[in-house]
């Protein structure tokens, strides 16, 4: 048969149960803190760059309506005339065109 033990002795296992538990239990508190803190600055780091991209993504939207908006303008006849005026130095019927005399620099 199994003695006995005393009440005191019983006490102390009882105490050190409780101590090792209350320590593990802390450690445990302590490592998910840390995780938390680590996903806490994952997310903020993703969600500035979700911010980043999400500028960009309109930046980029107001682009592309730009070139769209240009795209039909180079359509127009008006384009046309203006192109042929600038780079071409073409002038319609009737116009006369004024050159700075580039002697004098006027």
């Amino acid at each position: 048969m199994a003695a006995k033990v005393p009440a005191f002795k019983q006490e102390r296992h009882n105490r050190f149960s409780y101590v090792m538990i209350s320590l593990v239990i802390l450690m445990l508190v302590v490592a998910i803190r840390v995780s938390e803190v680590s996903l806490q600055r994952k997310y903020d780091e993703y969600a500035a760059k979700e911010n980043e991209l999400t500028a960009a993504i309109e930046k980029e939207n107001k682009r592309t309506e730009e070139l769209h908006e240009f795209a039909r303008y180079t359509k127009t006849k008006k384009y046309a005339e203006e192109v042929a005026q600038e780079k071409l130095g073409l002038v319609h019927d009737g116009e006369i065109v004024f050159k700075p005399d580039t002697e004098t620099g006027e």
